[in-house]
């Protein structure tokens, strides 16, 4: 496999699963040294980081900190920024996800789930962009979703949330120009990941029905799009929104 990142260190959140340990896998290979973050201390996680580094060749370290906790995540963002390693690509992954019309849902959830989806993503660029415009240099790929572009019922929470990431994607990508950094997103459709489980059969089979290829992605689908826009090879792209969705048509 050609080293499209070799040399280059990445953050990638939401690594333990999904399109998250995708990402760190075909960026392990691709010769990316990377932290890869993560919410709680896993041993069989680092287990894997550890052997992924030896097969590739470089080094993939474990971070821990809760999107929730605003300290925890300043606190290891600021041990990452003082190991003096440039941070060439930041991959902001990690998300949840509440789907329930909006008089079943508590606002107290709808905050709870923007603090996450959405604020501490832009507590990371904010800590993170610091470092790349030192350099100025830097790649950053936001995973936002097809759910932040449609109308879906019963998914106001989270949508919104995507929504709000697709608006910062394209008002940062203006900020950071001037510094020589990039700044997309990428926007799944349906991907078999734990995430997509909540989904019953019914709806499944709704949302792949309005899919142009019938089925959902792979996390390493997914993957392969977010290094696309992290290498060199879209050195002329930024404020986009890569919509990867197989063919999925609105409601």
């Amino acid at each position: 496999m050609e080293k499209q990142l070799q040399g280059k260190s990445v953050i990638i959140t939401g690594a333990r699963r999904g399109i998250g340990w995708a990402t760190v896998e075909l960026f392990a290979r691709s010769g990316a040294n990377i932290w890869a973050c993560a919410r709680t201390l896993d041993p069989v996680f680092e287990t894997k980081l550890q052997h992924l580094a030896e097969q590739c060749g470089v080094w993939v370290k474990p971070v821990y900190f809760d999107l929730a906790d605003e300290d925890a995540v300043a606190g290891e963002l600021h041990k990452i920024v003082k190991e003096k390693v440039p941070v060439d690509i930041l991959v902001n992954n990690a998300a949840v996800s509440y789907g329930t019309v909006l008089n079943m849902m508590p606002i107290s959830k709808i905050r709870q789930l923007f603090d996450v989806n959405f604020f501490a993503q832009l507590q990371i660029i904010q800590t993170i962009a610091k470092v790349m415009i030192r350099k100025r240099r830097g790649s950053i790929v936001n995973l936002a979703s097809v759910s932040g572009m449609e109308i879906c019922p019963g998914n106001l929470a989270y949508g919104a949330s995507k929504a709000a990431i697709i608006y910062a994607t394209k008002q940062l990508s203006k900020e950071y120009a001037p510094y020589g950094i990039r700044v997309n997103a990428i926007a799944p459709g349906t991907v078999h990941t734990d995430m997509d489980q909540t989904r019953t059969e019914q709806q499944m089979a709704e949302v792949l029905g309005r899919t142009a290829l019938k089925r959902g992605a792979q996390p390493e689908e997914i993957a392969q799009a977010i290094r696309f826009l992290a290498t060199d090879e879209a050195s002329y792209i930024t404020g986009s929104v890569l919509v990867v969705d197989g063919g999925r048509t609105d409601f």
